[in-house]
């Protein structure tokens, strides 16, 4: 699994750490803040290939993309 932030995510984190003043302890926190809810369904969420962070996961409560891997055409045309 790959976690990506973009760079408008970046942007409003460190503008988020510059307005509380923080260190690096701060910004840890808010980093748990945007991801907590994601951490807590990762065990459970099967096929996630990638989970993006993008500017309104930060800024709101919209939770990160999680991206789903495709299932390979060989894999489907067996199963069924």
């Amino acid at each position: 699994m790959t976690l990506t932030f973009t760079e408008d995510a970046l942007t409003a984190i460190a503008k988020r750490a510059i307005a509380r003043k923080t260190g690096a302890r701060g910004l840890r926190s808010i980093m748990e803040d945007i991801l907590l809810d994601t951490m807590f369904e990762m065990p459970g969420a099967d096929g996630v290939e990638e989970v993006v962070v993008n500017e309104e996961s930060v800024t709101s409560d919209v939770q990160p993309l999680m991206i789903y891997a495709e299932r390979k055409k060989d894999e489907s045309a067996t199963a069924g």
